[in-house]
């Protein structure tokens, strides 16, 4: 962490980054109170989170506008944009607009998907490869670290002032990344020029995934496991409502305590990745968070809370591991498109599983859908963590063989 930190631009990035995540985690779980306090449901509530993450089905194109533009003022701009749209967010009055915050969460959602694609492909184009997996846990530790302040904020500012204080919130929150932006030295390459068809084009970044073998398991294996990942965006109200018979903002601080989790494992993440590999790191992630689900079941507040902090630190070991093989093994003029083909691939399941899990819970209770979670979990871990391929410490990179 010192040697990134000794970094001008990783320094100036992450610093900028802090503040965007911090606007971002209060807004999302305000989001899911707001629409619940307004409907009463808790399916409309874990809608909010599918709406979120319905516009992946359109990262190949966001992919593809990555590579062929420069990542730093893409990510300016989209950054600006994201916190014009928020303060629709005004606009919503009653339940009648509800369909409004699903609209601004599915420009958020579109948002993300270039946002996480561009920084992705800057930050491989501004590190040494050895630095990367420390950047990547770094803003994976923000993130979730930031759940301990985000959502209390959040949860706080609704019951306070209201969401449309937190949609200004964040509004001003992306101020600060689209600063710090403008103020990186780094020289980006000109984007490399066209040289296929443009369906070929599109596509070229699922084909670098299916025929580099490790990036082929990992991601039928998170695939595999997202199918029902979804299922926690709706589970954790009812968790909070039906177990432990608290209100709605009591969601925020199950939250917060999952930040928790994520200050333990996010600092782990990059040494283990250096101990385990990448690809052994996210089979044990998902082996803590299948545990994490077990262990939410009971509708008692001790095993909850240990669940949820399981939980906590299993997301860092997940992403991490999962982006940094993801950059490590890709050629720099495919880096958006490899991101964002292996974001759809595993996203996809996940925005399916958030509207099925939104659909049977209130036929079949929340406890069935924690219990398929853990067990399909545990499969993908099993199948990921059997892979011949993957075995070894050395896998070839991009550009040569490195510690895996």
């Amino acid at each position: 962490m010192r040697r990134l930190l000794r970094v001008r631009d990783a320094r100036i990035y992450l610093t900028g980054q802090v503040f965007s995540l911090y606007g971002d985690t209060a807004l999302w779980l305000a989001m899911g109170i707001w629409v619940k306090t307004l409907t009463g449901s808790n399916a409309a509530a874990g809608l909010v989170f599918f709406f979120a993450n319905a516009p992946v089905l359109l990262a190949p194109l966001t992919g593809l506008l990555v590579d062929r533009v420069r990542r730093r003022p893409l990510l300016i701009v989209v950054n600006a944009a994201t916190g014009a749209a928020v303060l629709l967010l005004l606009l919503v009055h009653g339940r009648g607009q509800v369909w409004l915050v699903y609209l601004v969460m599915t420009w958020y959602g579109l948002a993300y998907s270039v946002l996480a694609a561009a920084q992705s492909a800057l930050l491989a184009a501004i590190l040494p490869a050895d630095l990367l997996a420390d950047a990547n846990g770094a803003l994976r530790t923000v993130q979730e670290s930031l759940r301990l302040a985000g959502p209390l904020t959040g949860a706080g500012l609704f019951v306070l002032g209201g969401a449309h204080v937190v949609a200004i919130l964040d509004a001003a929150t992306f101020a600060v990344p689209v600063i710090s932006l403008l103020s990186l030295r780094t020289r980006e390459p000109a984007p490399a020029p066209r040289q296929q068809r443009w369906r070929s084009e599109l596509t070229a970044g699922v084909r670098h995934v299916a025929r580099t073998p490790a990036l082929r398991h990992l991601v039928i294996a998170a695939a595999c496991a997202l199918t029902v990942f979804g299922f926690t965006e709706t589970v954790i109200y009812a968790v909070a409502g039906t177990g432990l018979h608290r209100p709605p903002a009591f969601v925020g601080v199950l939250i917060a305590v999952q930040g928790v989790g994520a200050v333990i494992g996010g600092p782990t993440a990059a040494p283990l990745t250096r101990r385990i590999g990448e690809a052994r790191l996210v089979g044990l992630g998902m082996l803590v968070a299948a545990a994490a689900a077990l262990l939410e079941m009971p509708p008692l507040l001790p095993s909850v809370i240990a669940g949820v902090i399981l939980f906590g630190i299993s997301i860092p070991w997940l992403v991490v591991g999962f982006t940094t093989l993801l950059q490590r093994l890709t050629p720099p003029d495919l880096q958006g498109r490899v991101y964002a083909a292996a974001d759809t691939l595993v996203t996809t399941p996940q925005t399916v599983s958030i509207a099925v899990g939104a659909a049977l819970i209130g036929v079949v209770g929340y406890r069935p859908l924690l219990a398929v979670l853990a067990a399909v979990v545990t499969l993908a871990a099993g199948y990921l963590l059997t892979r011949p391929e993957l075995r070894t410490r050395q896998v070839r990179s991009a550009g040569g063989v490195t510690s895996s």
